[in-house]
């Protein structure tokens, strides 16, 4: 429990992350769409080719609007820690993402990332950490866009110093919750995706190196018969469906995503992503076929419809 190792979070709220640099090319941009299925089917795809071609002489490709989530990554390269709490790495559950786009991004480029503390919430036996990176095009000093990554820490909470559970966040939860409701009715739109089974050895070329998805012997002793799927893949897998079904292939409309990560995904599972339409919202929700089981749930906001809906 972090009681026992003295962990303050007034502490933590003090504490100053370090500033840093990410730096990414064409062929990260290209690798990234390909580790969350682009192409994948129709080596071809007309919503597709311009993530990872010049198709018909544009001089530079379109990139998914879920690469944002890399930049949340390398904004924390000592990971999710805060001064005096202590935590097994092992019994890390990243359980939410949060993303809010204001401009595309460039296919290549040069990216500066500001970290700061979004929430800290005591649980009891847990602690839930929501961390938020805002990241900037470095030359020109604008904001690209915003996440926020929310971890739960099993074994680290109890660090409440009275009755009542410690509890802080930098935001109006309300508009932030990807706890939605999803709909008795039938879906507007239903994707159906299969990802490969070396989907995970692609995806974690993007910078995820977590043994999870890779090593089997470190997948056992964290009680999956086999490497799992990066839970951003699976994102990165939903929102392609979302740009492809309702934005019928239009990255750009894409205005804030969020996901909560439910349930483990085997690569080599298929993947369903069911869709209903709430004004400018997509309430969805993704599932794995071969179990009948939802592993991702949450809505992204668009700018507009196509006005094909």
């Amino acid at each position: 429990m972090a009681e026992s190792s003295g962990f303050d979070p007034q502490l933590a709220l003090s504490h100053k992350f370090p500033e840093t640099t990410y730096t990414y090319t064409e062929r990260d941009s290209v690798l990234y769409a390909l580790g969350v299925g682009a192409c994948a089917r129709d080596a071809v795809d007309d919503d597709e080719l311009k993530y990872v071609y010049h198709a018909n002489g544009e001089q530079s490709l379109q990139v998914l609007p879920t690469f944002a989530a890399l930049f949340s990554l390398a904004s924390l390269p000592n990971g999710f820690n805060l001064p005096g709490l202590e935590y097994d790495q092992r019994l890390l559950l990243h359980g939410q993402q949060y993303i809010e786009l204001y401009r595309p991004f460039p296919s290549s480029g040069c990216i500066h990332n500001k970290v700061s503390l979004a929430g800290l919430h005591d649980k009891g036996k847990a602690a839930i950490i929501e961390f938020e990176t805002k990241s900037y095009e470095k030359e020109s000093g604008e904001l690209l866009c915003m996440n926020r990554t929310t971890v739960f820490l099993r074994g680290a909470g109890g660090f409440s110093k009275s009755s009542q559970p410690y509890s802080y966040s930098n935001y109006q939860t309300d508009k932030a919750s990807s706890a939605v409701k999803i709909p008795k009715t039938h879906p507007f739109a239903v994707f159906e995706d299969p990802t490969q089974p070396s989907q995970a050895l692609l995806y974690r070329l993007s910078g995820d190196y977590n043994p999870l998805h890779s090593d089997p012997m470190v997948a056992k002793i964290a009680g999956f018969s086999r490497p799992i799927l990066h839970g951003l893949c699976t994102l990165g897998f939903a929102v392609r469906a979302i740009i492809k079904c309702i934005c019928k292939g239009d990255p750009n409309l894409i205005k804030s995503i969020t996901g909560r990560f439910l349930l483990h995904v085997y690569p080599g599972e298929t993947l369903i992503t069911e869709m209903w339409l709430d004004d400018l919202r997509v309430i969805y929700q993704a599932k794995v076929k071969e179990r009948n089981q939802i592993v991702l749930s949450g809505y992204v906001d668009v700018h507009r419809l196509t006005s094909s809906l």
